[in-house]
């Protein structure tokens, strides 16, 4: 029998809920698998009033899930040994936004909140993921401009608050960008500036001068929680808790040493406090975004449903490692303390745990907003070098293929991503696989005009799209890496 909340001391919280300290944007799974451990550990080793109001810009179901527990909720760390559950404690609350904005506006301006945390992925800064500019156009963004006091935007409910704290006689909260974007401090205050400057210059100058936008480095493998995983955890535990999240036991963060009002002991719990995180942020993101996105898109192609799959194809982990030395290392400056070729070792490791069931489709959600990040950059460094990276060039034709929403075999592909009709409409429309390269390089949000124009570049992606659409991805990629069918 499914043991109630209840009467289930194992979930139930213990004393009541901790004081809050820290507001979080966006309260999905990668929160629960990654801030709310930190900070849950942090305040068991060290104190302090440091306690989550999780707020959900869109949906409820976050509060349906964790109010009903108190905001307790499971982490449940895989491995090959099997899986490890912890319950979490530092949820204090959570709001749905557009039920009532002004009572998240209202939190975000209390005085006791110190830090304002984000996990909204690409596409909740508005911004042009090609210059990290506000886009003016969003609907979010026009709304907002026009009701700021009942904002819908993460970065209009930071402004409203800001304004208000400013009003108040009240010292700024940090906001802390804890999304895989790259400089994801630097995207979050130019953001807010830009809107801020559009509402109110002078607001605009006090926000510059004294709100801080640390920079962050996040990485810890978090799979979408399904109804299976909830199930395995009732089998485990003995209790039904439908906001719990399972994750790999890896885990790290670096975080700039750059606070308003202080921070949760998290460097007591292994995360490094840093002057720069320039470095280790470009590591991850081409490193190990870089070779996953390549391995979403051509294994989604090829049949494989999880990254394990398709590194247990022997071309496919080839192709990871070549991508790896010949084509991303050359372009990352060595971050302190950091292996980079070890690094990729452990990645790979990471990859073929077969306890992370990470679906190829939902990593290849947002590609638009995705490949800027993740494999322009290097791109653009290997051409500048005069090397033609054939491998990430390869990665982008199979994104090409995947927003054409059609698979190999015919099938429809289910492609999340805001441009999804507009990127397949362009597909569609054009003829030869040269045609829909051409069009789809014409896509400003994604390309720059300098990359889009680059013969070389456009010439290697036009190859292999040709290759994927003749010979599909599991043949064009054992070509690519050299390895003879077996």
């Amino acid at each position: 029998m499914e043991a109630g909340l209840q009467d289930n001391p194992r979930l139930a919280r213990v004393g009541p809920a901790p004081k809050v300290g820290i507001v979080h944007l966006g309260p999905g799974a990668f929160f629960r698998a990654f801030n709310a451990v930190y900070t849950d550990e942090a305040m068991e080793t060290a104190g302090g009033d440091w306690g989550i109001l999780a707020v959900s810009l869109r949906s409820p179901t976050a509060r349906d899930q964790l109010e009903p527990q108190g905001g307790a909720f499971t982490s449940v760390t895989l491995s090959q040994d099997g899986p490890q559950p912890q319950v979490i404690g530092s949820i204090a609350g959570v709001l749905v936004a557009p039920d009532d904005p002004a009572a998240v506006v209202a939190a975000m301006a209390d005085a006791a909140v110190k830090i304002v945390s984000l996990t909204i992925t690409e596409k909740g800064y508005c911004h042009e993921p090609a210059t990290g500019a506000l886009n003016m156009a969003h609907p979010d963004v026009v709304h907002d401009l026009a009701a700021p006091d009942v904002p819908r935007s993460a970065v209009g409910f930071i402004v409203a608050a800001l304004s208000a704290r400013r009003a108040a006689g009240v010292k700024p909260f940090t906001v802390l960008s804890c999304d895989n974007l790259p400089s994801n401090g630097a995207l979050a205050r130019g953001t807010v500036l830009d809107f801020a400057r559009a509402v109110d210059v002078e607001l605009a100058d006090w926000i510059e001068a004294n709100v801080p936008f640390p920079a962050t480095m996040v990485d810890r493998i978090t799979p979408a929680t399904t109804d299976d995983d909830v199930a395995r955890l009732a089998d485990i535990a003995g209790y039904h808790d439908p906001a719990c999240v399972f994750h790999e036991g890896f885990r790290q963060w670096v975080i700039e040493d750059d606070f308003v009002d202080g921070h949760p002991a998290w460097d007591a719990v292994g995360a490094q406090i840093v002057a720069s995180v320039d470095a280790h942020e470009l590591m991850k993101l081409r490193c190990l975004n870089g070779t996953h996105s390549t391995l979403a898109y051509l294994g989604y192609l090829a049949g494989y449903e999880t990254i394990s799959d398709a590194v247990a194809d022997p071309d496919f982990a080839v192709l990871c490692e070549r991508l790896w030395l010949t084509e991303i290392i050359p372009t990352v400056p060595k971050p302190d303390g950091e292996d980079l070729p070890a690094y990729c070792t452990t990645l790979m490791a990471r990859y073929r745990d077969p306890s992370i069931r990470h679906r190829t489709w939902q990593i290849a959600m947002d590609g638009s907003q995705k490949l800027p990040q993740r494999l322009l950059g290097s791109i653009a460094d290997n051409l500048a070098a005069g090397r033609a990276p054939a491998g990430l060039a390869l990665a982008v034709a199979g994104w090409m293929r995947y927003v054409g929403g059609v698979d190999e075999k015919g099938g429809a592909i289910d492609v999340r991503d805001p441009f999804a009709v507009a990127l397949k409409d362009a597909s569609d429309g054009a003829g030869s696989p040269a045609d829909k390269v051409a069009a789809l390089l014409a896509f400003r949000d994604v390309f720059s005009v300098d990359l889009a124009g680059n013969d070389v570049f456009r010439g290697l992606v036009t190859d292999a799209y040709a290759a994927l659409v003749a010979d599909g991805s599991t043949a064009t990629v054992r070509a690519l890496v050299g390895l003879k069918t077996a």
